[in-house]
Order: structure tokens, then sequence, then C-alpha cells
């Protein structure tokens, strides 16, 4: 097996290269993607090579990014949009829910939209408002779409070839604060050999409790895993991958195996994935339980000004924490 040690940010440029070469149809569209290369620079250099046909600057319009892409995958293309923050996707969030969402259903089957649309999500980079949000849960709870993040390079590489040559559409969360990190990506295999898009990934066994996490923070529960071998405890680590839909068995093999489960992610904990994944736990392991499924998560609050971020953010103590809470049940 061929490895590149790659960050993210440049695992998911090389996809996109992979994706655009194996299929002419694949179209990019996003504010400054082409010339400047994406102000994260996950687009650099594909212009130059793919032309502006197909690496395409658009105007600061959301919606008219997200429409076109509409009209053309409805004509046999594959866009690719890039919202170029997270809290710059509202303004599409129409397109998004009456058109993307519903055209294969609205057509009886007959119709395919299979557009990816990118976003930059979740905070730690010390921005200004509107450039931190976590809008995973708008998307999910949207029948008709469906929703990845990925967590590592190797991920970020094949989840979004795999996205993009999906036939339906899909909200594809890359989490901004980890574009730089490194690891190591397959650059040997190819797409048939790779886990399906929508399945989680068990990514440290453990006995004592699980911990369920997706994007960002990932990286924090992995953490929180090594931190904790220090007080004898052994956790259990998924990274769900797929938000929507979600691949749960792995889930419930493991909260039957250690009766424990931390739930964190990012955004507000009223009526998020945790709640989702909680509940589904609790349907289906009950009896399996030794303690309430728990949720670290950010604050029901707006995102807060950058000075403040680091108090918002779960972070290894608070995840340490509610394991601690979890075994005084």
């Amino acid at each position: 097996m061929a490895t590149e040690t790659l960050t993210i940010g440049k695992a998911l440029n090389t996809g996109l290269r992979k994706a655009m070469e194996a299929d002419p149809k694949v179209i990019l569209m996003g504010e400054d993607i082409g010339k400047l290369g994406g102000v994260f620079r996950i687009t650099d250099g594909l212009q130059k090579d793919f032309g502006e046909d197909r690496v395409i600057d658009t105007p600061l319009a959301e919606a008219g990014i997200v429409g076109t892409a509409v009209g053309l995958a409805i004509r046999g293309y594959r866009p690719v949009c890039e919202i170029q923050f997270d809290g710059f996707v509202y303004p599409a969030y129409d397109q998004i829910v009456c058109q993307v969402a519903k055209m294969h259903y609205r057509s009886q089957g007959k119709v395919r939209i299979p557009m990816v649309i990118r976003i930059p999500f979740g905070g730690g980079i010390g921005a200004v408002e509107h450039h931190s949000e976590s809008p995973e849960a708008y998307f999910a709870h949207t029948a008709g779409l469906k929703v990845v993040s990925c967590s590592n390079p190797n991920d970020a590489h094949w989840m979004i070839q795999q996205a993009i040559a999906s036939d339906d559409p899909i909200v594809f969360l890359e989490p901004k604060r980890r574009y730089w990190e490194k690891g190591d990506v397959d650059t040997s295999s190819s797409l048939a050999d790779q886990i399906p898009l929508h399945v989680a990934k068990l990514l440290r066994t453990g006995d004592d409790a699980t911990i369920v996490a997706y994007g960002p923070m990932v990286r924090v529960a992995m953490d929180a895993a090594t931190a904790a071998e220090e007080d004898g405890r052994s956790l259990e680590i998924i990274d769900l991958r797929s938000i929507s839909p979600l691949d749960m068995d792995p889930v419930y093999d493991s909260v039957r195996k250690t009766g424990r489960l931390i739930v964190v992610h990012e955004a507000p904990s009223n009526i998020g994935v945790g709640a989702e994944v909680a509940a589904r736990v609790t349907e289906r392991c009950f009896y399996s339980l030794e303690a309430p499924v728990l949720r670290v998560t950010g604050f029901d609050t707006p995102y807060p000004a950058s000075r403040l971020e680091e108090d918002f953010l779960p972070d290894l103590d608070r995840v340490l924490d509610a394991v601690d809470r979890s075994f005084g049940f």
C-alpha cells in the first residue's frame, strides 16, 4: 500500500483532482475558488489545470451558486459547490431545502441531483461572526439530503470522491480548524476498495465507555481516550463519518459492550445530532446501559466572539468530566 503524508486540506485537493480527472462532468463552483484557490486553498491549482469552464469563480451569491448547480445537475453534470464559510450557507438554505432535497422525490425518482455542497464548518480559528457555525442539524433534519463529515486526511481524500460519485445530493462538512493536521493517505487503492461513505468507523477499542464523535471533535475524543488511560479507563472511540444517514450498528455493538455512551459535537445540544444518537441508543440498548447517555456539546447560545470560543468549544476536560459523571451513576 502506497501512502503519502498530507494535510486534510491537501487531501481534499487531491481528492477533487482525482474526481475531475475521472469524470469530465465534474464542475467546481464557488467564491474565489479559481485563481485564488479558495480562502483555505482547498482548490489551489485546479483552475490552472482544468480551466475556467470547470473551476468557476462565482459572484458572492450562495443562492445563485446552489441554484445554478441544481440546473447543471439536472442536465447531467456533477457540480461541487464550495460555500466559503459555514455561516454563509443560509442564503442558499431555501434552494437546498426546497429544490436540492426534494427534486428526486418530486419527480417520482425520474430526476437525480448528483451534487455536493462543501462547507467548512466549526470553530477554533479565531474568526469573526458567521464564520464558525455548526449547521449540520438543519441539513440532517431535511429528508432528501445526505450529510457527511471527514475527520482525517485519508477520509477527506476518499470521502470527497465518493460523495461526488454519488447520485444523491450530499452536504460535505469539512472541519476547518483541522485543515492543517497531517496524516497518512492511501493513494494506491481505488474507490471500490474504500469502506462505504455512510458507514461509521471504529477508531479505538475499549471496554469501559464509548465516545461517539464526528468531524473536528474526533481528535478531542481520541485525546480523551489517551488521557483516560492514566486513570485506568479504556474508552472506545467511534467516528460517525455520516450524520445522515446514521450508521448506528457499530454504536449499538459498542454500547452493549461498554454500557456507557458519551456523544461529542461542537453544535449546541438542543435538538442536535447527539440527541438523535442518544434516543436511538436508549431505544435499542436500554438494558445494556449502566448510565444515561451523556452529551458534550457547544452551549445553546450563538457562537461567541473569538476571544471566548475556547470556553464554548467542547475540550478534553469537558469530555473527561462527562466520562467521570457517567461512572458516577
